[in-house]
């Protein structure tokens, strides 16, 4: 049995009982003027995320995952566009046409935090987690900086840090990897916010703080009714954290639906190359199954279907590029690529 057949046997998610949608995105494409020409990074994607929810983005690098959560914040680089008729909704707000202090202030570390992929890119170096945690506590909340200093020490013990006071006055630089990743995550969770991106969290973690960092987060979410996209290339935390899945290839979502449905019955060709290419925990010694060939360039998008050059049994008309791309729902909940669902 692999390891994700093994997790998927287990209760994996702490569930949602609170239906209300908390956040939205709506025909999201997203562009990069470069001197090559222009990049397409993300094409047309779309998804709910529900009070309590987590949504997992999976895919290869290069896939558009964090590029679709830095949207979400404005944090892409300054030569991005967005199409006109985007939409990102949250408390009945277009986050994507905010343009002023106020109302970015609004979504970044107020309503919405981010765990990023690298700790250092977090946290000012000349500046001490302490400061920079407490700092971040009385922008976004109306509290004394004495109660900043305490939600602060309590939450870098949450995630595992010992001698806190000392940690506290610490410079990033002087924290080994893994515990500025707790750091940084213990300063996206102190707001409490609506949402929580969380590109990558544990990467740079042990497995037993993983767990302890993943239990932390399950804890929070189910507590606060918290929202959370969670972007990693691990399908074994997926399997572990995630209601729903969203699995995107070179900007678009070729596959979403429940981490149960996706996970045990993939129907897109590059959802099960991704499941097929774990290893199996009970014969370590057969050989890994890739899938075949690269990820395209977003300069060199393959014409409708995106995937047809990496297909291993694409349709006539899926490998001619004549099926334009569009989800189609096979299963309640569960939404396919039109173009590649019928591949072999």
């Amino acid at each position: 049995m692999k390891l994700l057949e093994r997790l998927l046997t287990q209760e994996f998610t702490q569930g949602y009982d609170n239906m209300d949608k908390l956040f939205e995105i709506k025909n999201l494409k997203t562009f990069f003027y470069t001197d090559a020409g222009t990049a397409k990074a993300v094409n047309n994607v779309s998804f709910d995320i529900y009070k309590g929810e987590v949504l997992g983005i999976v895919g290869e690098s290069g896939s558009g995952k964090s590029v679709t959560a830095k949207a979400i914040m404005q944090l892409n680089p300054g030569n991005t566009i967005y199409n006109e008729d985007a939409e990102i909704i949250m408390d009945g707000e277009n986050v994507i046409k905010f343009t002023s202090k106020e109302d970015l202030k609004k979504i970044r570390g107020g309503k919405v935090s981010m765990i990023f992929q690298e700790p250092m890119a977090s946290f000012a170096p000349a500046i001490k987690i302490g400061d920079q945690m407490v700092e971040q506590l009385l922008l976004h909340k109306n509290i004394k900086k004495e109660e900043a200093k305490s939600i602060s020490l309590d939450m870098l013990t949450r995630v595992g840090i010992t001698d806190t006071e000392k940690r506290f006055n610490q410079y990033a630089f002087e924290l080994s990897g893994g515990m500025r990743q707790r750091a940084m995550i213990a300063m996206a969770l102190s707001t409490m916010p609506k949402l929580l991106l969380a590109d990558e969290p544990t990467t740079a973690l042990d497995v037993t703080i993983q767990a302890q960092v993943l239990k932390l987060m399950k804890d929070i979410i189910k507590e606060y009714k918290m929202g959370v996209i969670f972007i990693t290339h691990d399908l074994g935390v997926i399997a572990q954290t995630a209601d729903q899945i969203a699995v995107m290839y070179l900007g678009c979502v070729v596959e979403r639906g429940s981490v149960n449905e996706i996970l045990k019955n993939p129907k897109h060709p590059y959802t099960r190359g991704l499941i097929a290419a774990l290893p199996d925990v009970n014969n370590l010694d057969a050989p890994l199954k890739p899938i075949p060939g690269n990820i395209p360039s977003p300069l060199e998008r393959p014409s409708n279907c995106v995937f047809r050059t990496r297909c291993p049994n694409p349709t006539h008309e899926c490998k001619e590029g004549k099926t334009p791309m569009g989800l189609i729902e096979v299963s309640p909940g569960h939404w396919v690529d039109k173009c590649c669902v019928n591949c072999g």
